[in-house]
């Protein structure tokens, strides 16, 4: 995307709007008008396309602290955002759309700490939707680098904050929202669908200190996915209904920071996910609610997780990796094939999974809810078992993908000023977590779970 010239990027500089330090009278200003050199201590609000004619050349011009504000229209372009404290907002969700047309791997890279993107729609890329990532590699948009794998000997460097709100990504080729060696972020009110391995992905953070909360995956491969991401990781309140796979927790040799580890998933509606109008699963699940794949001392807590053709929620290994200390607290399993499986096909078992307080119907090995019940030693072997599973119909193109409705608005887009990112998230706490409904987050969704 080619830049502003200096003259052009002087023109908009003395058109912009101030929404803070107005009438200093510091800095040579000129009294507040809004005319004129930036006030210094100012943050200004640069309109798109009024100030710039596109995000981009916005983006380039913003400094800690200000606020690019997008008018409804459709953007053909991959906006990089590596200034601090920067706030990307669209005046209307679903009528600012950054659409890659399929010619380009991410719609917006976030590289630099505390930046807030708000309230638009992200789609049409081949990659990511939204990437937010400390990785160099990550953010090249190489290829094999923009998926966040392959990143080879660099080493781990996290984006110490970040903010995804209100945010619809829909018809990705990976990740629609997807934060990979980042710490200290929220991902929440947001809509992902299409995406063709997960709809919301978490990868490479230890400790994370991420929060992923009060958002709807469906249509997706997999709704939510968190791969060798650990320690302060809550995923709380969320609607992962109607993708193939619900939410996976695993380790997975292709990032760093192995095992995965210290997880806490709680009061999401895990419901029905054997949708056939979704991209293909590249490991082939199907029909299952939640995946522990060689993850460990996570914790699942009050999850509605009901009608998943195959299994509600099943432990596996990784390779060389068992899961270890994962602990199935109060939730309710209602029609599910089997409500939870243990399985361990190679020689790699797991040790110390437990089960409490749950309704359960089916356990595969049976009666696991007595013989592996909380607290368990940490050495105590897993049984395992096996259960026929449905065969996975074939997928469609993730451009296919059912277009989204309407989606809820981020409160006061225009006279709101920029958002100000903390540097860490207020943790949840699990006790106060509710067991979600059976319509959480309904009125959102294309998929129902009856």
């Amino acid at each position: 995307m080619p830049r502003l010239a200096p003259r052009v990027v002087a023109a908009v500089l003395a058109t912009l709007t101030l929404v803070a330090g107005c009438g200093s009278g510091g800095g040579g200003d000129d009294g507040g008008s809004g005319r004129g050199r930036r006030p210094s201590g100012a943050d200004v609000t640069i309109r798109v396309p009024a100030d710039a004619p596109t995000i981009s050349d916005a983006v380039s011009l913003a400094r800690p602290g200000d606020l690019v504000l997008v008018a409804p229209g459709v953007y053909h372009e991959s906006v990089r955002i590596d200034t601090p404290r920067v706030t990307l907002r669209g005046a209307s969700r679903d009528k600012v759309v950054i659409d890659g047309r399929l010619r380009q791997p991410n719609g917006v890279v976030v590289t630099a700490p505390g930046v807030a993107v708000e309230n638009l729609t992200v789609e049409n890329n081949t990659q990511n939707g939204i990437l937010v990532t400390g990785s160099a590699k990550a953010a090249s948009g190489l290829p094999g680098h923009s998926g966040g794998y392959d990143t080879g000997d660099e080493p781990v460097t996290f984006l110490k904050s970040f903010l995804v709100s209100y945010v619809t990504a829909t018809r990705n080729g990976l990740y629609g929202i997807y934060a990979f060696s980042a710490q200290n972020g929220v991902i929440e009110h947001s809509y992902a669908s299409g995406g063709a391995d997960s709809g919301i992905y978490v990868g490479q953070c230890k400790p994370c200190r991420v929060v992923v909360r009060d958002n709807i995956a469906e249509l997706n491969a997999v709704g939510y996915e968190g791969t060798n991401a650990g320690g302060d990781m809550y995923v709380v309140g969320n609607r992962l209904v109607g993708n193939r796979v619900g939410l996976t927790t695993d380790s997975d040799h292709q990032e760093k920071l192995l095992p995965q580890r210290g997880a806490v998933i709680a009061g999401n509606l895990i419901a029905a996910n054997q949708q056939p109008a979704t991209p293909q699963q590249a490991d082939g699940g199907w029909g299952t609610g939640i995946g522990i794949d060689g993850g460990s001392d996570n914790r699942f807590v009050r999850n509605r997780i009901a009608g998943n053709a195959n299994a509600g929620l099943v432990i596996t290994a990784t390779a060389d990796l068992p899961p270890v200390g994962n602990q199935i607290l109060d939730n309710t399993f209602t029609g599910n094939g089997v409500d939870v499986g243990w399985t361990f096909p190679t020689a790699t078992r797991g040790r110390g999974n437990c089960l409490r307080g749950n309704e359960l119907r089916t356990t595969v090995p049976a009666r696991l809810a007595a013989t592996a019940s909380c607290p368990l030693a940490a050495k105590s072997p897993s049984p395992t078992g096996r259960w026929t599973m449905p065969t996975a119909p074939g997928g469609i193109p993730f451009t296919e993908v059912a277009a989204p409705g309407p989606q809820p608005q981020f409160p006061h887009a225009v006279t709101t000023g920029a958002t100000a990112v903390p540097a860490s998230p207020v943790l949840p706490d699990t006790a106060d977590v509710p067991l979600p409904s059976a319509s959480l987050l309904a009125a959102g969704a294309r998929v129902r779970t009856s």
